[in-house]
């Protein structure tokens, strides 16, 4: 995925802003972390990951996924952006939107039926 994609998707979803963090892209929705690029390793900070699905992402795609010990007692993962799938990283995103965005935002979309673009593999 690149910069321009990772972009894209994340600001398809309603009150997302853009900032940003240590000099990269960072992205926030209702005021709180939705997520951001890495200076470090180029990789993304994505949240809502259990302990047990990060284990099973890092297995199934160590190229892709991983963590460092900063983040080792959060429910994250670090997703490297040239390897992440878009539609990968958009199914990210919608977990962590649905848990930060206002009720009324979420009620809004779902009933709307309003998705984002589909991203192209």
């Amino acid at each position: 995925m690149t910069l321009e994609e990772m972009r894209e998707i994340a600001l398809s979803f309603p009150g997302c802003a853009e900032g940003s963090s240590y000099g990269r892209p960072s992205f926030l929705v209702n005021k709180k972390f939705f997520t951001r690029l890495r200076r470090e390793d180029d990789s993304l900070v994505l949240l809502e990951v259990s302990f047990d699905e990060r284990e099973m992402l890092m297995e199934a795609e160590p190229e892709t996924f991983h963590f460092t010990a900063h983040y080792k007692d959060y429910p994250s993962v670090l997703a490297r952006i040239s390897t992440l799938h878009p539609g990968s990283f958009r199914n990210f995103l919608d977990r962590r939107w649905r848990k930060i965005a206002p009720k009324k935002a979420v009620k809004a979309w779902d009933t709307a039926g309003v998705q984002p673009p589909p991203t192209a593999p």
